[in-house]
């Protein structure tokens, strides 16, 4: 691919970023346009529903310091791509511009999914963007505060936690299934830290859904199915993320979770297109040919590292990323290396006490595919020395 044509980078975040700057070291020399529709340059997005959240932490301090390679990069923030036409390497942008591409990287990640009930919307808070964040503290902050977290994953659990310290009233976290992030953890850890949020404060609607929202003109309380009503001024909806893929649609992809691509991010079997970061579904070498989307805080650089080598042309072998994720909750960290659901039908305790501070192993096949530590820092570390180990793995497919 001629490398000193114009590449385009649809999304702005901390996937687009790494993209430009990843291109540009490997070899990518023309020029780059990088659209967002936020009007904030990329930013690190953990901290929202934890240290800024909590006060702990300047919204300034978000910002990523790109590197001098891009500072030739074009930036249209606050601008949104509406359409592509992949046959003629176009996109096209609200404000009516139509910007032509020899190379394109999607990037334009996920939104939160909201909960369709009958109710107002006044007082319902979802927490992905810096606007999410600086609302939702406000709202926290008021004394008194009764909080309702509607979803029990990574964000749900994160927002009660520092709802908790903020000093809210009441803290109640909602959710169908009857353990907190037993999806990504199983129920050893799930259990383990379901109790660690009941010793602190926060309280637990497991086994029910929401059916509507209850007040006039905001918020006054969450139903739920089982036919209870939850008192709540503030409610937090944590219930999963639909990808920003719309802009795609009429070129013949699969879109049905996120933008599927092969081994080498490309997409739809065009070499000048590829997608990075959490909008991209993508079979993993490390463990087999199912394409899966990955949320985690490693995937935007380890995606876009290889999507700029398939770009200028110096891609080696398939993709085959170890996924790392972290969370932090009441003074303990959650910390993960490889990929751990996988192996939910094994869980081994590798070091620890499972109704304390614990290592677990998940295996498939008797083949350890990821650990989970849940504690203090000691655990943690022990943890990380798995990582080498899970690297070094041969990959299962080619």
């Amino acid at each position: 691919m001629d490398t000193t044509a114009t590449a385009v980078i649809a999304g702005a975040s901390m996937a687009g970023l790494r993209a430009a700057e990843q291109l540009r070291a490997a070899g990518w020399t023309g020029p780059v346009t990088l659209v967002g529709d936020e009007p904030h340059m990329p930013y690190n997005r953990p901290p929202l529903s934890k240290e800024v959240l909590a006060g702990e932490a300047a919204f300034e301090s978000l910002a990523f310091r790109p590197r001098a390679s891009v500072a030739d990069v074009h930036w249209r923030l606050g601008t949104r791509i509406t359409a592509a036409d992949l046959d003629r390497r176009t996109v096209t942008l609200d404000d009516g511009d139509s910007l032509p591409y020899a190379a394109l990287v999607i990037a334009t990640g996920m939104r939160p999914r909201r909960l369709r009930c009958p109710g107002p919307l006044t007082g319902r808070h979802t927490v992905r963007t810096i606007d999410d964040a600086r609302g939702l503290r406000a709202a926290l902050t008021s004394p008194g505060v009764r909080v309702a977290v509607v979803g029990a994953g990574f964000i749900g659990c994160e927002v009660a936690a520092t709802a908790v310290a903020l000093g809210a009233a009441e803290v109640t976290v909602v959710d169908p299934l009857p353990l907190p992030m037993i999806g990504p953890l199983g129920g050893l850890l799930a259990g383990n830290l379901l109790a660690r949020h009941e010793r602190s404060g926060v309280r637990f609607a497991l086994g029910a859904g929401v059916t509507g929202f209850e007040g006039d003109d905001r918020v006054t309380g969450v139903a739920l199915s089982d036919g209870t009503v939850l008192p709540a001024d503030v409610v937090v909806e944590s219930v999963g993320s639909l990808a920003n893929t719309e802009w795609l649609d009429g070129n013949g992809l699969d879109l049905t979770d996120g933008v599927l691509t092969d081994g080498h991010l490309r997409v739809g079997g065009r070499p000048e297109v590829v997608a990075v970061g959490d909008v991209a579904r993508f079979p993993n070498a490390r463990y087999d040919g199912v394409p899966r989307r990955v949320e985690h805080w490693s995937i935007p650089t380890d995606t876009a590292k290889h999507a700029a080598r398939v770009l200028t042309g110096t891609q080696g072998e398939p993709f085959a990323p170890l996924p790392t994720f972290w969370s932090d909750q009441h003074g303990f960290r959650l910390q993960s290396f490889g990929a751990p659901s996988l192996g939910l039908d094994d869980v081994r305790v590798l070091d620890g006490d499972p109704d304390g501070d614990v290592l677990a192993g998940y295996h498939r096949a008797d083949r350890l595919v990821g650990v989970v530590a849940l504690g203090g820092p000691k655990t943690v570390a022990k943890a990380a020395r798995f990582r080498a180990e899970l690297l070094n793995q041969p990959a299962l497919t080619a």
